[in-house]
């Protein structure tokens, strides 16, 4: 879109974590911003909009958008009156509609898509990790537009865990399940399972010998994930299906192994966790990662030391947490409490270098941060750094695995 700006005829960003001015400039005059009024990437999004003052920005009062919120459903009420609003404006291009185009669905080289409705064309990309994705919405839109919705794995949050399943966060992965000596004819749980990054590693490792559930809320990632498996030729090794991890679809001690990876910071942790120690047998094992914002990202630049000290607070970049997430070290003294005997508690670090997505996101959610000569200070170690390989942005993680009591 920043490319080839005169092929955009308006943009709607709904909730996003940060805004890039420098992309969006030249289509802020054709520019609907939508945004909560609390939390960091809210924050982010105002100290971007500054930069943007012919986008017009519409507030969601008393709501944070976090990006596992689901926000058509929460808020689609306001969004859809301020989108409509917003595409009705006279002074944005004229697109003319679609003319006899039934309504339908496919993929073509990787991305999928679904056609429905009838007008100008308005193509809906992913919504982040939101379950409903634009679905509560799309009766509203498609009586005026052609909607054109769109997934797969190029795409938003797919895109972003598949990049992470080819980064050094598998290795985080690969501790955990070493950590869990999984053997053959045990029954492994994932909570949580995204679009079955951790799940197809661990068809790949145990060759069919296990019974593997994946349980996730979103349809749309799950969804996702089971296209991704049957792709790689392992969908008939894996059960997907809905579940929410504070009200697991499972009977007691169900499952021999139970874990989860960078799920229990977005719910209630004290259900998640009491859910997921339910579900496995006495004497199963159970494995948890979550994001440690207590600590902060390592960005390995030569920076001055106040700079320094701004871009190392904890919390300046990533999701954060729910309210009643863990994303801290009380993980470990809560899965004491639960009575998990043999404690093993190892946090890691996770380094992402340049080239990819989640480093780029990192960057502007430090700009955002940072006054007009901060911003270019940082820019520039940053292209000294990666011309000389050294730059690469860290992040921890919590991990812990215990044993439920026989």
């Amino acid at each position: 879109m920043s490319r080839y700006p005169e092929r955009v005829a308006s943009l709607t960003l709904l909730c996003s974590a940060v805004l890039d001015p420098r992309s969006l400039a030249p289509l802020a005059g054709r520019l609907l911003v939508v945004t909560g009024d609390r939390g960091a990437g809210a924050q982010r999004v105002r100290a971007g909009l500054a930069e943007l003052p012919h986008a017009i920005a519409v507030v969601l009062e008393d709501y944070a958008g976090l990006t596992w919120s689901d926000i058509a459903a929460e808020r689609g009420d306001s969004i859809g009156a301020a989108m409509q609003e917003f595409l009705a404006r006279p002074d944005l291009p004229r697109v003319p509609p679609v003319a006899g185009l039934p309504e339908q669905e496919g993929e073509i080289a990787g991305i999928s898509y679904r056609v429905r409705g009838a007008g100008p064309p308005l193509v809906l990309l992913p919504l982040d990790l939101s379950p409903g994705q634009w679905e509560p919405l799309i009766p509203a839109l498609s009586a005026r537009y052609c909607t054109i919705t769109l997934g797969g794995a190029l795409f938003g949050s797919v895109a972003s865990l598949e990049e992470r399943g080819r980064s050094g966060y598998m290795a985080v992965v690969r501790a955990l399940l070493d950590t869990l000596a999984i053997v053959p004819g045990e029954s492994v749980l994932e909570v949580g399972c995204g679009s079955g990054v951790i799940m197809r590693e661990l068809a790949r490792r145990t060759g069919g010998a296990n019974r593997l559930i994946g349980r996730d809320m979103s349809p749309y990632l799950l969804r996702e994930a089971r296209a991704l498996a049957r792709r790689a030729g392992l969908l008939d090794r894996i059960d997907f299906g809905e579940g929410r991890a504070e009200a697991l679809p499972l009977a007691d001690g169900a499952v021999d192994v139970a874990l989860s990876s960078t799920v229990f910071e977005e719910g209630d942790a004290e259900l998640m966790l009491s859910e997921i120690v339910r579900v496995a047998r006495p004497g199963g094992r159970l494995g948890i990662v979550v994001r440690a914002i207590d600590m902060p990202f390592w960005v390995n630049l030569p920076l001055d030391p106040a700079l320094k000290a701004k871009v190392d607070v904890p919390g300046i970049i990533g999701g954060g947490a729910a309210p009643n997430g863990v994303a801290d070290m009380s993980l470990y003294r809560r899965l004491a409490a639960l009575g998990l005997t043999g404690l093993r508690c190892f946090p890691q670090m996770v380094a992402v270098v340049p080239g990819s997505e989640r480093i780029e996101r990192y960057q502007q959610q430090i700009l955002a941060a940072l006054t007009p000569a901060e911003a270019e200070a940082f820019r520039t170690a940053a292209v000294a750094a990666e011309r000389d390989g050294t730059f690469f942005i860290a992040q921890a993680y919590h991990c812990a695995v215990g044993t439920k009591p026989g």
